[in-house]
């Protein structure tokens, strides 16, 4: 898989969930669950309800993940 071929957006955090999940607000409306990314979690970045975050969508549908917070 290419890099090309990778969507990314951007949202905004509306719920946290338990096991690093969260409900993640699209720009153009979608609400998708969303999991933090690997840099993420070894930097220990935290996220919190109402921060905006790029999210990398699965290509199959379901989940994203949260690669960086705005």
């Amino acid at each position: 898989m290419d890099d090309k071929d990778i969507d990314v957006i951007d949202g905004r955090v509306i719920e946290a969930l338990p096991s690093t999940l969260f409900r993640v607000e699209t720009t153009d409306g979608k609400v998708v669950i969303s999991y933090l990314g690997g840099r993420m979690r070894v930097h220990k970045i935290k996220v919190l309800v109402g921060d905006k975050v790029s999210v990398q969508l699965d290509p199959y549908g379901g989940k994203g993940r949260i690669i960086k917070r705005l």
